[in-house]
């Protein structure tokens, strides 16, 4: 007799199918119709973490909100002022925004800082270790996200390259972020975070190069 698939099976399942199914798609050269999808793929993203992670207290649930918020509010004056990462705007594939800002963004910002600082915390004990740990991995998706992020109309920045300065202002907000993960000693589920940060490297790595 088989045996029934646990919840945390059951998300990874969901994560690999809809990443996978958009690599074949996009690869065999569908993708305006994958791509404009990506709003959707990322709103199960994050329904995943909520679910499985599971976000089931008010410590967690308040530090999520927190991190989200900030990002946004870091996106919104990036976008609107020019402040912290350079001169770039948002296109139409991350779904509704709000002064130029996808909302999905905010809630993108909480979920990485969530997953890594996550892994992070299974290897290391020291809370500044375990951000830095935590910002190098955030920092490493970015790299490969910059490349496609125009490609897919998720952004694009000014003359068509990421500035020196996006990358070191996100790894200050990433940094600050996983200080609060662990300041509070959020726990969660290791086995779904390291699946949910493959799932996106292996995303934007396979396209980084394909592109």
């Amino acid at each position: 007799m088989l045996n029934r698939p646990s919840n945390t099976q059951i998300g990874i399942g969901l994560l690999w199918l809809f990443h996978i199914s958009g690599i074949i798609g996009i690869s065999l050269g569908y993708k305006e119709r994958f791509v404009s999808r990506t709003s959707m793929n990322l709103f199960v993203l994050i329904m995943v973490l909520m679910l499985f992670f599971p976000l089931d207290t008010i410590k967690k649930i308040s530090i999520f909100l927190i991190v989200g918020i900030l990002g946004f509010i870091a996106e919104y004056l990036g976008v609107n002022y020019g402040l912290f990462f350079g001169s770039y705007s948002y296109g139409e594939n991350l779904g509704t925004k709000f002064f130029g800002v996808p909302w999905l963004i905010g809630a993108n910002w909480a979920m990485l800082t969530f997953i890594t600082g996550c892994i992070a915390s299974k290897f290391l004990s020291n809370m500044w270790l375990k951000a830095l740990i935590g910002t190098s991995l955030m920092l490493i998706l970015d790299v490969f996200m910059e490349k496609i992020a125009p490609i897919f109309d998720f952004w694009e920045f000014e003359g068509g390259i990421a500035p020196i300065d996006n990358y070191l202002a996100w790894g200050a907000f990433a940094y600050a972020f996983q200080l609060l993960y662990h300041r509070f000693d959020i726990k969660g589920n290791f086995v779904l975070s390291a699946h949910m940060l493959a799932v996106q490297l292996v995303f934007f790595i396979y396209f980084y190069v394909y592109f």
